[in-house]
């Protein structure tokens, strides 16, 4: 299986299988002598750990990581990282009913297809745990990203199914966490709750939407034509499991507008430039202009549904299925490190260099 690599000058090779022993990550480019914040480090895992609370999926990981190599007296050595992180939750028997079973809208019936055969067992590659280690290597990232260049990435919850949260740069991080389903907004993230609940209690799943602003990016970053800031983001975001949509600044909103209604007007005050509007989400022509960028992500509802449902089997026999077992109703809340980490993982691949 090829393609478990993400970036090229600060690379991440993610391993390991949702009911494997470990999963984690291979960390190679990473500048030496940068002092790590392991505190900040497990922050940003128990964030987007399971069974962090009533919305989301009851499998209990406490997610604690393991550094094996790269690190040494709290600093980096240049030497590649290792960080393993245990599954100590799973429960493979739980998927003993459907091993020879394609599951509606998952991965069972591709990988099996493609590679002859699947891990059964939570889904194994496929299964969104192996994000896990996307995000300690996110939080890595997102450490060196502020000492060197004051970036600071935060993601939040702006929407789930037909309930919008207003969007802005300026909610804070304390306010995001403070709410189960990471809304800043008091009102909207009750409603946010209510439905998930509602929908869980239905044995359904629900969608949403994940906005990121990163602040601080210099100017430049970015490269014409193949890699632009812009491409880079989008294919970081849809490495995440479950996202359908991405857009930057006005996104689909820009069809609906005319030029002269989103053109952002260029100004110059106290030494330096700025936009007056940032429809353009802080990238122009592929390259950061130093306006925040802002990004959103799409999620789909999570496939796994405990109703009754119609698929079909190896022997290709139509069956009823009803799926048992322990799953988010809505994978919105978690996912918000994960698309902070994945932003992080784009730019410090353009940065890094600068940081020798």
């Amino acid at each position: 299986m090829a393609s478990n690599q993400f970036g090229t000058q600060f690379s991440v090779t993610s391993f390991g299988e949702s009911h494997g022993k470990h999963i984690g990550v291979i960390i190679d480019g990473c500048p030496s002598n940068i002092r790590i914040d392991l505190d900040g480090l497990q922050y940003e895992l128990s964030r987007r750990r399971p069974g962090q609370s009533e919305v989301t999926t009851s499998r209990s990981e406490q997610d604690v990581f393991e550094i094996t190599s790269g690190i040494l007296n709290g600093k980096t050595t240049g030497a590649p990282i290792t960080i393993l992180i245990a599954n100590k939750d799973a429960r493979s028997k739980d998927y003993d009913d459907i091993k020879n079973v394609y599951r509606p809208s998952h991965a069972d019936f591709t990988y099996e297809k493609k590679y002859g055969n699947r891990d059964y067992k939570g889904g194994g590659r496929s299964s969104a745990r192996v994000t896990a280690g996307w995000v300690a290597a996110g939080a890595l990232a997102k450490q060196i990203l502020a000492k060197h260049f004051d970036i600071e990435i935060s993601a939040y919850v702006s929407q789930i199914h037909t309930i919008v949260c207003p969007k802005s740069t300026e909610y804070s991080a304390t306010k995001i966490e403070n709410s189960l389903v990471r809304c800043p907004v008091d009102a909207t993230s009750n409603k946010m709750i209510e439905a998930i609940n509602a929908a869980k209690a239905e044995g359904d799943s629900l969608g949403g939407m994940v906005s990121c602003v990163i602040k601080n990016c210099p100017i430049g970053v970015g490269d014409p034509v193949f890699k632009k800031l812009n491409a880079q983001l989008a294919q970081g975001q849809f490495s995440i499991n479950a996202v359908k949509g991405f857009q930057i600044g006005s996104g689909f909103d820009s069809i609906v507008k005319k030029g002269s209604e989103l053109n952002d007007d260029w100004s110059f005050e106290n030494g330096r430039y700025y936009t007056t509007t940032n429809n353009s989400g802080g990238i122009q022509g592929g390259i950061s202009n130093g306006m925040p960028i802002t990004f959103d992500t799409a999620f789909k509802p999570t496939s796994t549904i405990s109703q009754e449902q119609t698929t079909s089997n190896k022997q290709g026999e139509q069956i009823n299925l009803k799926i048992q077992g322990r799953h988010d109703p809505c994978v919105v809340p978690r996912a918000v490190p994960i698309v902070e980490a994945m932003a992080a993982l784009t730019l410090i691949d353009f940065l890094v260099h600068r940081c020798q």
